[in-house]
């Protein structure tokens, strides 16, 4: 057998090769995005009316919120409005109570047998006079709870206490959508959450009718 000598590639044609061949990389432009307004930061997406939601409410925020806005909420549009024509698994309310107010005593009965389930605590009287029940813990384990039997979360509060649960929630790709009043919402809750929308926006959609 003979063998033959492998053919040299021409210097000439390598350089002309090698110089067609290379390529420079593309440069990285960073681009100023404008500034996103806090009240309209990603509001959520239209999705299926299959999708599994559940609300959860902090009644003391909510009160606060309503006075700042002047509000008089009709619960039952709130409930229609949180929910937007999704399967609703629970709507879940928060509230300190005091046993001896008839009043409030009645407001929650009618809550209970309107859609809602109730959740309260005593409120605890201090040295100052002052008197409070908090809730966040309640609320917290809750939400991680039912996180597991539902797409979507729709928390309404502003309670910056509550964006680590939020946040470990959003983790188990569970949609977390916040409601509240601005000016009353911590930065750190609205950060971890999917949505936010400014429950002055809702203004309308939830004022009860008078007369």
């Amino acid at each position: 057998m003979q063998l033959f000598p492998r053919p040299q590639m021409n210097n000439q044609l390598r350089l002309q090769l090698e110089s067609e061949t290379e390529v420079e990389p593309p440069s990285l432009q960073l681009s100023d995005e404008p500034e996103v307004s806090r009240s309209r930061r990603r509001k959520p997406q239209n999705r299926s009316d299959r999708d599994r939601v559940a609300i959860f409410i902090d009644g003391a925020n909510l009160f606060y919120a309503a006075m700042q806005l002047n509000l008089e909420i009709d619960y039952a549009k709130l409930l229609r409005c949180l929910t937007k024509e999704r399967q609703l698994i629970r709507a879940y309310f928060y509230t300190a109570c005091d046993s001896s107010n008839d009043k409030q005593q009645g407001f929650l009965l009618w809550m209970s047998r309107n859609g809602y389930r109730v959740i309260s605590k005593e409120l605890i009287q201090f040295p100052d006079g002052s008197k409070k029940a908090n809730l966040d813990v309640e609320i917290a384990v809750d939400m991680l709870v039912l996180s597991k039997s539902c797409d979507t979360i729709v928390l309404l509060s502003g309670d910056g206490d509550l964006a680590y649960a939020v946040n470990s929630i959003a983790y188990q790709g569970v949609q977390v959508e916040v409601v509240s009043l601005g000016s009353m919402t911590s930065d750190s809750l609205i950060n971890v959450a999917d949505a936010y929308t400014d429950l002055e926006e809702m203004k309308g959609k939830i004022q009860r009718k008078k007369g």
